[in-house]
């Protein structure tokens, strides 16, 4: 916020009729927000993060904007947030707390998508930017607010990703660099209109208390969301399904084919996911990442229960308890083969789920 703050000092001083928001996510979301705090001076974060009552209508009004900024132009520079045209900005108070913002007034009015402005970025953030648009794209995939305009959109989006992001994070060549940035692009427009799920509810408040790189903890949580949606008898199904019975399992199969995975179905998806990561360089577990232990236990249940409020939750496919939410965190942090030593806390993850 004391970004948004200088900003918002910087307009009230110059007047701005138009801004251009140049940069990667952080950027493109402060600036989207710094638009709407300099023309809603009375616009709080808390006000402006409040809940939905339903998928596109909020407990609280969000301000009309362009009354004094007409025109917001957003160019990024790295190729994965989607924040370009997206109705999303994501914003960190004072306390380090992130608050997922969503309203359509917020998306920018002209992006510029130009991917010889990543030329020079580290292999580090094309790795991480590029799994954060796969995941933007598989989670719009399976979302349900799905349309056939947002599976087109996110199917195009993996088809690129898949095939040019290890080229483009190993060699960088113009082609691969300009496919992962229109990739990003398309999965920003998926996730625009069909929104995301819970890998990115976890995804918020483990990188606000544990300070991991955003693509990076959505790499990590990907696979165990993708297991626990794909279930065939989920505990309880999504709130507003546009479906009769769980079909995350052949969405997940439909995202496989595409991408040339070697079996066809949900476990063929994670196989790709793992197999893009290690050419990435990308630890698979939070543990492996190097996040500590203790803090992480002390802040499980803190971080479970602020992901089932988050407003990515309400389209997940699968509707989410909070003692399941505890669990893909304790197997995102142990990853695949690990077992939780006995005696940390961890050991006994399921309960309470037997009395949901």
């Amino acid at each position: 916020m004391k970004c948004i703050r200088k900003g918002v000092e910087a307009c009230n001083e110059f007047k701005p009729d138009l801004m251009i928001c140049l940069g990667g996510g952080s950027p493109m979301d402060a600036g989207k927000f710094i638009r709407a705090m300099y023309e809603h001076p009375e616009l709080t974060l808390e006000k402006a993060a409040s809940r939905f009552i339903e998928l596109r209508k909020r407990a609280i009004h969000f301000p009309n904007l362009g009354s004094k900024i007409h025109r917001l132009i957003a160019i990024p520079t790295t190729s994965g947030t989607g924040s370009e045209v997206s109705p999303f900005t994501v914003i960190t108070d004072d306390d380090g707390r992130k608050y997922p913002i969503a309203s359509y007034k917020l998306t920018p009015d002209i992006a510029i998508c130009d991917s010889t402005l990543c030329d020079t970025l580290p292999q580090y953030l094309i790795a991480n930017a590029g799994v954060d648009a796969i995941t933007h794209a598989i989670e719009a995939y399976v979302s349900v607010a799905q349309t056939d305009f947002t599976k087109m959109h996110a199917l195009e989006a993996l088809e690129l990703l898949f095939e040019s992001l290890v080229e483009s994070y190993e060699t960088g060549t113009p082609t691969s660099r300009d496919n992962i940035h229109r990739g990003a692009t398309l999965a920003g427009l998926a996730f625009s209109n069909s929104f995301l799920g819970i890998c990115h509810s976890l995804a918020h408040k483990v990188g606000a208390e544990c300070h991991t790189p955003h693509g990076l903890t959505n790499a990590i949580l990907l696979p165990h969301v993708i297991r626990f949606n794909a279930s065939k008898k989920p505990t309880r199904m999504g709130i507003y399904p546009g479906y009769d019975h769980p079909v995350s399992q052949e969405r997940y199969s439909e995202i496989a084919e595409r991408i040339g995975a070697p079996t066809k179905d949900p476990e063929g998806l994670i196989f790709m996911l793992h197999g893009i990561g290690e050419k990435l360089n990308m630890p698979q577990s939070f543990q492996a990442a190097g996040i500590n232990e203790k803090h992480f236990i002390e802040k499980l249940d803190q971080m479970a229960e602020e992901a089932f409020d988050d407003q990515c939750t309400a389209t997940n496919p699968r509707f989410p308890m909070i003692p399941e939410l505890r669990e893909i965190l304790v197997k995102a942090y142990y990853g695949e083969s690990e077992e939780p030593a006995i005696g940390n806390g961890l050991a006994d993850v399921s309960n309470g789920l037997a009395d949901i």
